[in-house]
């Protein structure tokens, strides 16, 4: 008897010269879409250690941005306790609400190690504010510390400033770079930001090529901006310790630059190695501008991309008809207007690489031209409604992972081991005419051993 695994992506795939002897090869069946995960800023900190979490909360700008973050009810809980220095009583707190919405409080505050239970004299339990968090959310509140910038007027007039508005365009075409570069056009990005999109997922690298766009990818094409710079950060994140870079350093510099002001100029300093390196990857991801080696304008926002609609984009933008092209025929292109259209075989194959029908709605919807956005509603529902049809018709077919057995020397031989099956609950498919079963994975190491012992009594 030989077990032979096969990976298989659609049907039933048989060796094309089975040993005579083999009965069994496992047969596994999945679908190929991959769906995008983009976790919010609490899912992500609850995933990081306790010693990572701690160190955090040794800066201010991090306090207060967790604070910001927390669920309304939650940061009710965190600033009745925020001056008491005294362990709070359970049973205090269980009468601030309901049990359902404390539960909900109760949970994040303490996946974040924000809430530490404590026993009180007497042996009642109570809750306490974690001393670090409350110590340094106090000080982002209220005041005090040191402050992690200089002035503005320590370091002088700055005779190239730029105005909002073109750091808003420069913000714009760093990005833009990055996403040219996924979809094949000849952008030139850093080593880093290449390995980066590979290691998220988003790209693909073999030996000799240059990266190309994975499923993963064309998702991430369609997300709005923000979006796709939450997730971009996120993956970055994750990969900063394999770099060498310390996760609290970098994710304590993000939050500071999140209180930092818009254009304003700010020394870099004294900053560690680390940090430099960071700024150079914020800089390429078109976060930060930096002109010279003293000074940084720092960059929040990105501005929208120009619109399309369903059949047609009224842009010169590259990225925007790559986009299009996707999931649509191009037909037409003339210097300011792509004329392209939705058709069956375009769909199911931007399905089949891994976007759903929902995201390319929601694109059509939101790159939608200002005269069509309009009308109510935005897209005709027979468009929208056809886009869905297009992706059931591949979902018709229910995946699942099994065992198949074939090659049977009497039909004697299937039906007992088939009844077998049945009676353990593992059959999934049978033909009766070909002698070929399916049974679950968990129930093949009993149907395999019951084959064995009928084998040996005949």
């Amino acid at each position: 008897m030989i077990i032979r695994p096969e990976l298989l992506s659609t049907g039933v795939c048989l060796p094309s010269s089975p040993d005579p002897g083999s009965l069994f090869w496992i047969y596994r069946l999945w679908d190929l879409r991959v769906q995008l995960q983009c976790k919010n800023l609490h899912e992500y900190m609850k995933e990081l250690s306790p010693d990572v979490l701690d160190r955090l909360f040794n800066h201010p700008a991090t306090c207060l941005a967790v604070y910001r973050e927390l669920p309304k009810l939650a940061q009710n809980y965190v600033i009745r306790m925020l001056f008491l220095d005294q362990p709070l009583p359970q049973a205090a707190v269980a009468l601030w609400m309901k049990k359902d919405g404390q539960r909900s409080c109760v949970s994040v505050l303490t996946g974040l190690r924000l809430w530490h239970s404590q026993q009180l004299q007497g042996g009642l339990q109570g809750y306490t504010l974690n001393p670090v968090f409350k110590d340094n959310l106090r000080t982002a509140l209220l005041g005090g510390g040191t402050a992690w910038a200089e002035e503005q007027s320590a370091l002088g007039p700055d005779r190239h400033a730029r105005d909002i508005e073109s750091l808003d365009r420069y913000a714009m075409e760093r990005w833009e770079v990055i996403l040219q570069f996924m979809v094949g056009s000849p952008c030139a990005v850093s080593q880093d930001l290449s390995q980066l999109l590979v290691q998220a997922g988003l790209m693909k690298s073999e030996a000799g090529e240059a990266p190309y766009i994975t499923s993963a990818g064309f998702q991430f094409l369609l997300l709005d901006t923000a979006s796709q710079l939450w997730y971009f950060t996120l993956q970055y994140l994750r990969t900063a310790q394999s770099r060498g870079m310390d996760l609290v350093e970098i994710l304590s510099f993000l939050f500071q630059l999140s209180f930092s002001t818009l254009g304003r100029d700010y020394s870099v300093e004294g900053m560690s190695e680390s940090l430099l390196t960071f700024l150079q990857h914020l800089r390429e991801f078109g976060l930060v501008f930096q002109r010279k080696v003293r000074k940084t304008n720092v960059l929040k926002t990105l501005v929208q991309r120009g619109p399309t609609d369903w059949v047609s984009s009224l842009s010169d933008s590259e990225l925007q008809i790559a986009l299009v092209a996707l999931f649509c025929e191009m037909l037409y292109r003339f210097p300011n207007v792509v004329v392209a259209q939705l058709t069956r075989e375009s769909v199911q194959q931007a399905i089949a690489n891994g976007i759903t029908a929902q995201q390319i709605i929601h694109f059509l919807k939101t790159r939608a031209h200002p005269v069509i956005l309009k009308q109510t509603p935005v897209l005709p529902p027979t468009i929208t409604d056809q886009i869905r049809l297009w992706e059931l018709e591949r979902d018709r077919l229910q995946f699942t992972e099994g065992v198949l057995y074939n090659q049977f020397l009497s039909q004697v031989d299937f039906e007992v081991l088939r009844d077998r099956a049945q009676g353990l609950g593992c059959l999934v498919w049978q033909d009766v005419a070909h002698r070929v079963m399916v049974v679950t994975p968990e129930g093949h190491s009993e149907v395999k051993r019951f084959w064995k012992r009928q084998r040996s009594h005949t």
